[in-house]
C-alpha cells in the first residue's frame, strides 16, 4: 500500500448523532488561542474536505481534532468540524469526545466518576463522567454561558408567511420555532421537509433579524433552526422533542446539546423554567438528553451586558470502530468529492 497521508480516527456517536474523533497523524493546526485554529480549519478546508466529503465522509458526519489545550485548566482541546459549520461549541462532540478520551484510555478513568475539563473555541465546558467496567456510561457538560438573543421577534419567509420566532445562543446560534407553528410533526419520515425548512427559516433569519456573541464580534450569524416541540410538565421535569437543521441540509439525530441550552435559556427567560426544573429533550430519533440550569450569569462588557444561563447537558454515547483513513498519492480526489443526491447544495 502507497500513501501519503494517515489520519487516525475513533467513530462515535452520542444519542444518534455521529461525532469522529482524530486521534493521530494531524498535527495542531496554527494560532495562539483555539479560536484561531478553528477559524483556520474553517478557512483552509484542507482537512474538512478531506475527513467529511465522500468517500471517507458524508453529511450525517461530524469530525473532531484533539489539539493542545491552550488554558492550564484543560485536559484536552478539540476542534469542531461539522457538514457545513466549525462551531464554537457542541454538546454531542463534546459527550464523544469524552468518551472516546475515557474509553481509550487517553484520560485516566476514575469509577464511579471522572472530572475534566475540556477546551473548545468557544470557551471552557466541565465534564463529569459516569464511568462503570470500563466503559463511560453517561457524560454530563456543563456548557458554555447561554442566552437569548431576541423573543418573539417577527420573521417572514418565503412560502410560508410571517412566523414569531426566538434567538438565542447555547454554544452555537439559533433561531427557535414551534413546530406546530409550521405544521411540522418531529418524526423521523419528516426529516428531509423538517431539514430543508429549517435552512431555509435560518437564511432568514440572518438576512432580517442577525445575531452577534456580545463577547466575541466574530460570532456574527445564526447557524440553526430548531423546531420545538410541545412541553409537558410533569412536577420539576419538563419533557419535549425537538429538531435541529443543521446546514446544508440534514437533521440531528441527537436532542442537540447546545440547542437544548439556547431553548433552556428561552424558556427561563420567558419563566418557563426555573434552575429547580429538569429538561428531558428528545430527538427525531427519540434519544434524550437530560439538561438543567446550573445558575444565571452576567455577560458581556460594561457597556453591554446580558443575563445568561450555565447549563448542564446529559447523555450517552458509544464508539462504533476504529478507522485509518488514507491518500494514495495516485487518487485524482484528494479532498474527495459531493455530490447533490446526498449533499445538499444551493441551486444556481
Amino acid at each position: 500500500m502507497k500513501t501519503c497521508k494517515v489520519i487516525h480516527v475513533v467513530s462515535c456517536h452520542a444519542e444518534g448523532e455521529v461525532g469522529d474523533v482524530i486521534v493521530g497523524g494531524v498535527l495542531p493546526p496554527p494560532g495562539e488561542t483555539l479560536w484561531e485554529q478553528r477559524t483556520f480549519l474553517e478557512k483552509d478546508e484542507t482537512l474538512r474536505n478531506f475527513v467529511l466529503n465522500e468517500p471517507r465522509g458524508g453529511v450525517f458526519r461530524h469530525v473532531n481534532l484533539l489539539v493542545p489545550p491552550k488554558n492550564p485548566n484543560a485536559a484536552m482541546g478539540f476542534l469542531i468540524m461539522e457538514p457545513a459549520d466549525t462551531p464554537p461549541m457542541s454538546g454531542s462532540n463534546s459527550i464523544c469526545v469524552s468518551t472516546v478520551l475515557l474509553d481509550t484510555g487517553m484520560i485516566a478513568m476514575q469509577e464511579p466518576k471522572t472530572e475534566f475539563t475540556l477546551e473548545a473555541p468557544g470557551g471552557l465546558v466541565s465534564i463529569s463522567a459516569f464511568c462503570e467496567g470500563g466503559k463511560a456510561k453517561r457524560i454530563s457538560v456543563t456548557n458554555v454561558p447561554s442566552f437569548v438573543d431576541k423573543l418573539d421577534a417577527k420573521l417572514v419567509v418565503d412560502g410560508i408567511g410571517e412566523l414569531t420566532v426566538d434567538t438565542a445562543y447555547g454554544g452555537d446560534s439559533f433561531v427557535l420555532v414551534d413546530a406546530k407553528q409550521v405544521g411540522v410533526e418531529i418524526v423521523p419520515e419528516n426529516a428531509k421537509s423538517i431539514a430543508d425548512l429549517g435552512v431555509k427559516i435560518t437564511k432568514a433569519a440572518n438576512e432580517q433579524l442577525g445575531f452577534c456573541h456580545p463577547e466575541n464580534e466574530n460570532w456574527d450569524h445564526i447557524s440553526f433552526c430548531q423546531f420545538t416541540g410541545e412541553l409537558q410538565r410533569h412536577d420539576t421535569k419538563l419533557v419535549g422533542k425537538n429538531a435541529v437543521a443543521i446546514r446544508p441540509g440534514k437533521i440531528d439525530r441527537s436532542p442537540t446539546g447546545t440547542g437544548c441550552s439556547a431553548r433552556m435559556a428561552v424558556l427561563f427567560a420567558k419563566g418557563l423554567m426555573t434552575t429547580e426544573d429538569e429538561y428531558e429533550a428528545h430527538s427525531i430519533i427519540n434519544s434524550t438528553f437530560q439538561c438543567k440550569i446550573e445558575s444565571t450569569v452576567t455577560i458581556g462588557s460594561e457597556n453591554s451586558t446580558k443575563e445568561a444561563i450555565l447549563p448542564t447537558i446529559t447523555g450517552r454515547a458509544w464508539i462504533t470502530g476504529t478507522h485509518q483513513y488514507t491518500l494514495d498519492p495516485s487518487d485524482p480526489w484528494p479532498e474527495g468529492y459531493r455530490l447533490s443526491d446526498t449533499w445538499p447544495m444551493e441551486t444556481k
